[in-house]
């Protein structure tokens, strides 16, 4: 069943059902309340007639043949006052033998019988026990509805019967049909706007899984089109990042395919250089120096694609708390012996205290190797310091060198984006990557923001300084390691 169907099917029940109970309860409450006001009036009429000269012991002196009599016309003309107010009006002895009606004396003399007083039989032992009482509901011959309502007179054996239409039950039926109209109008408007709501849904959603489909085939250019302000409006947002973020990754793969193909075939290209000059010499110097050269091309190819995969697949953090210092200390002593052999001096300012943190020993020694490695290539001279900002491990990388391009100082985290002649631009990258998996990030400081607080050493406005932030913990010793 399709989306739209459902939203209508659910709403038009809901007003069926919400319009059918409330229209059947106001019906029921309705009914309830005007039946018990006629059941009042009628014993409130029936006690009015006997309190207005009908006396049970007089009414009970009459006989049968006593139709002529002044006792008998007399009360005879009290009850037909009555029927202003009410349709008949009898006067029975116990027995249910007649004493006085509103009906002609000569087709109900007095003694007749009422047989239709059995139906009401309950009522009336009622009547005769508390004084009152009246029917229920029932239908006449002429198809309307009528109550019966009894009167004991002065705690005699005469007893006064009044019958009343129940007039209330035609606006009652009038009220039913309303209600009967009105679910059936509710229901009609519940579709119409269950038919508008859901397109107004359903149209967007098709349009967006026409824009997955879209996507899942490779037509990744057309953007999705931005819905609405609401919840439609936030997925189809979140789809058009989807389809940026793979655009961006579909054009890093292939940036990185064309930059693997163009980094693997320089030492590819040596390796076949060296390696036929190997098999054509025979001089032994020769060929080992050949060899020697092969090798080069070989580790200096083995990196290339180390980087490659560092990249494209990082190793997911193993976060502890632990000193940072550690990790530096060992970057650092992978890098000095390279530096010097450059010619170049590395500087390193850390703490006496712990530079606690929550990281990944490793990646922290990675990623600052890599800087280092960058600086030692940029200038002669290179600075590590470290400290505490504002709740972070902070840690400073900066060189002599000329520092970055302007060119480049927005792009210069983005992958196979670098000014260097040689490398394929994953170093910074491949640093960002990692920090973002294990919580940290890094920033390159603008040479031209005026000098901080945490300045670090080295020439002002010279070489390129980047900035390496971890989170502290709050596992941290009670008694601090932290400094503002």
């Amino acid at each position: 069943m399709s989306l739209r169907r459902k939203y209508v099917l659910i709403l038009v029940g809901f007003s069926l059902v919400l319009t059918v109970a409330g229209g059947w309860m106001a019906w029921r409450l309705a009914s309830g309340a005007l039946e018990s006001e006629l059941d009042e009036k009628l014993v409130w009429v029936a006690g009015a007639a006997a309190e207005v000269g009908l006396r049970g012991e007089d009414v009970l002196a009459l006989q049968e043949g006593d139709e002529n009599t002044l006792l008998y016309t007399s009360n005879r003309a009290r009850l037909a006052r009555l029927l202003r107010y009410v349709d008949e009006a009898h006067l029975f002895r116990q027995g249910n033998t007649l004493l006085v009606t509103t009906d002609s004396p000569l087709d109900s003399p007095v003694g007749t019988p009422l047989r239709w007083l059995d139906a009401y039989s309950p009522q009336l032992e009622t009547a005769w026990d508390v004084g009152e009482s009246v029917t229920p509901l029932f239908r006449g011959e002429d198809g309307r509805f009528y109550k019966y309502g009894f009167k004991r007179l002065d705690e005699s054996d005469a007893m006064l019967a009044v019958l009343m239409q129940a007039d209330y039950l035609e606006p009652l039926d009038r009220f039913r049909r309303t209600l009967i109209l009105g679910s059936i109008g509710a229901a009609l408007l519940a579709g119409l706007l269950a038919g508008l709501l859901a397109t107004n849904i359903v149209r967007p959603l098709e349009r967006l899984s026409r824009a997955a489909l879209r996507i899942q085939r490779g037509r990744w250019q057309k953007p999705v089109n931005v819905e609405r302000g609401d919840e439609l409006g936030r997925l189809s947002r979140a789809m058009e990042r989807m389809r940026t973020g793979i655009v961006q990754r579909e054009e890093h793969l292939r940036l990185m395919l064309a930059q693997v193909a163009h980094e693997i075939r320089n030492p590819l290209g040596g390796l076949e250089l060296f390696a036929t000059a190997a098999l054509e010499t025979s001089d032994r110097e020769e060929r080992a120096a050949l060899l020697t050269r092969v090798r080069r091309e070989v580790e200096a190819l083995n990196e290339i694609i180390n980087d490659f995969l560092s990249f494209a697949r990082p190793r997911q953090p193993e976060l502890q708390l632990h000193d940072l210092r550690a990790p530096l200390r060992e970057a650092v002593e992978l890098m000095e012996g390279q530096c010097r052999k450059d010619g170049g001096q590395i500087y390193v300012n850390l703490p006496d205290e712990p530079l606690l943190a929550r990281a990944d020993p490793d990646h922290v020694k990675r990623v600052v190797l890599n800087l280092l490695q960058n600086a030692g290539q940029a200038g002669r001279r290179v600075w590590l310091t470290s400290w505490w900002r504002n709740g972070e491990a902070v840690i400073s990388v900066k060189d002599d060198g000329p520092g970055v391009e302007r060119e480049v100082r927005d792009r210069i985290f983005e992958p196979f984006v670098t000014d260097k002649e040689q490398g394929a631009g994953l170093g910074l990258a491949i640093v960002k990557r990692l920090l973002e998996t294990g919580g940290g990030r890094i920033v390159l400081v603008d040479p031209n923001a005026p000098p901080d607080v945490d300045q670090a050493p080295g020439p002002v406005g010279k070489g390129a300084e980047f900035r390496v932030y971890f989170q502290s913990s709050d596992d941290l010793p009670a008694d601090g390691t932290e400094e503002a």
